[in-house]
């Protein structure tokens, strides 16, 4: 019996210091301070102590606070203590690692509201001039022929803006669930709209099923007659549809051959919906124009895949545009806490998620310890912490000679525009712009090479003015 107990207490010990060391035994202690935070914090904290800091911290985050709690730790919160296993040296150090990671966050702290509508960047001066007020979240921005723009709001409404700045309700647009992230999204026109007339729409689509209303994200194609949209057709419904209101991904974008293609979120099922192609969720699909199925999408054959899968492995997409210069479908994706990524859409291909990720979960536990993985891409560029960024743009304009060839991403949390300046297909350099001018929500360029953006709650609608310098 006694043997028994000693050897059932040695496990315990055993275990529980495997918990907190991961696999590495306590004796070998890391040279360094980031090797120390990956054998003794990442298995709780996450692999990148750069999405471990951007959280709220309960008992401060002061050099003496960070000593403290590591130290001495807070067992009853789950949090051991590591005065026995690093040296003063070591903890020391560490809490050094924090505060630099820390500032990475405090770069996008940005104190106050502007004063002026002109903004200044390296290269580039731009004036914001007003297009259109009284809006909600303008989600979507299509140009129309004669300096017209045609902007989806999340409630539902659809605008007609004339050169003149004059604002007009479109009716016939879809029925919509503007519940969490839902409603009317995005908008783009068909390659050909001056010959045909169409507007494709993604929108939460909603039905009843028994005392329950479930939603999925859907297309429609209509004709625009003046202000008023006709021969309306839904092309695609995301299957299965959910309970859940968030992570609909929703944007749209036509490549060169004329395929549309379209992001979906996993809808917050992380578990079944990504990894799988017998769902849509998590995807980006490929359609042709009138929703058909391209026989050459790489699961039309594999009789348990969704045949309009492109793509899988997503959580959530919410920007998507096609490289001019290159072709591509270019994608931004919301990552949890940390881990959002910038990619570039393969045939096929496996974007990872949440078998691979660089980010945190919510409640500050790991997803997973894995940032990489055979057989699963890498982003071109991922953000810690989170900016959740959104609608995207690359500059071809000769207005802005400062920002020309370079990659313009909305930033919802941060309220500010991402400046990528690249090189191929490599960023090599970025910048904040526009800061606090509000959560901005997309950046597209007009036919006439000026840059336009739409932030929300309250909603509006800027044209970026090039100043002379």
């Amino acid at each position: 019996m006694l043997r028994y107990t000693i050897g059932a207490a040695f496990v315990a010990v055993f275990l529980l210091s495997s918990f907190f060391t991961e696999t590495k035994p306590v004796s070998k202690v890391a040279k360094t301070a980031r090797e120390n935070y990956q054998t003794y914090c990442s298995s709780c904290h996450g692999e990148k102590v750069e999405a471990f800091v951007d959280r709220k911290w309960k008992h401060g985050n002061a050099k003496n606070d960070l000593i403290t709690s590591i130290s001495g730790g807070y067992p009853d919160l789950g949090m051991p203590t590591w005065k026995a296993t690093l040296s003063a040296t070591e903890i020391d150090q560490l809490a050094d690692l924090i505060l630099e990671s820390l500032k990475n966050v405090d770069q996008y702290k940005f104190s106050s509201k502007p004063t002026s509508n002109v903004f200044s960047s390296e290269g580039q001066i731009v004036k914001l001039d007003t297009v259109a007020t009284g809006l909600g979240s303008p989600w979507g921005l299509a140009f129309l022929p004669n300096n017209e723009l045609l902007i989806t709001d999340r409630s539902g409404d659809i605008y007609r803006v004339d050169k003149n700045r004059q604002k007009v309700k479109v009716s016939g647009g879809p029925t919509v669930l503007a519940e969490g992230q839902g409603g009317l999204l995005d908008v783009v026109l068909h390659p050909d709209f001056a010959k045909n007339q169409f507007v494709y729409f993604s929108y939460s689509a909603v039905k009843n099923e028994g005392d329950q209303k479930l939603s999925t994200t859907a297309i429609m194609r209509a004709k625009l007659a003046g202000n008023t949209l006709t021969d309306q057709k839904v092309i695609f419904e995301a299957l299965p549809y959910s309970k859940t209101r968030h992570h609909y991904g929703s944007r749209m974008a036509f490549d060169k051959k004329g395929y549309l293609f379209v992001s979906v979120g996993e809808r917050g099922n992380e578990k079944e919906n990504p990894q799988s192609i017998a769902n849509d969720l998590g995807k980006i699909h490929r359609l042709y124009d009138d929703g058909r199925i391209p026989e050459d999408n790489p699961f039309v054959k594999d009789k348990s895949a969704h045949a309009s899968i492109y793509s899988y492995g997503h959580r959530n997409p919410q920007g998507m545009l096609l490289n001019q210069a290159t072709g591509e479908i270019w994608t931004t994706e919301h990552g949890p806490r940390g881990g959002d990524e910038l990619n570039i859409i393969k045939k096929g291909a496996n974007y990872g998620w949440p078998v691979i990720c660089y980010g945190i979960n919510y409640d500050g536990k790991p997803i997973t310890n894995l940032s990489a993985k055979e057989g699963m891409e890498q982003p071109l560029t991922y953000w810690l912490p989170s900016i959740a960024p959104s609608g995207m743009t690359f500059v071809e304009s000769a207005k802005y000679p400062g920002w020309k060839g370079n990659l313009l991403i909305g930033s919802l949390r941060f309220q500010y525009l991402n400046r990528c300046v690249m090189s191929g297909n490599k960023v090599v350099k970025q910048e904040n712009l526009l800061k606090n001018i509000g959560r901005l929500r997309n950046i597209k360029q007009s036919p006439d090479g000026y840059l336009y953006v739409s932030v929300e709650d309250p909603g509006y609608v800027f044209r970026l003015m090039p100043v002379a310098q």
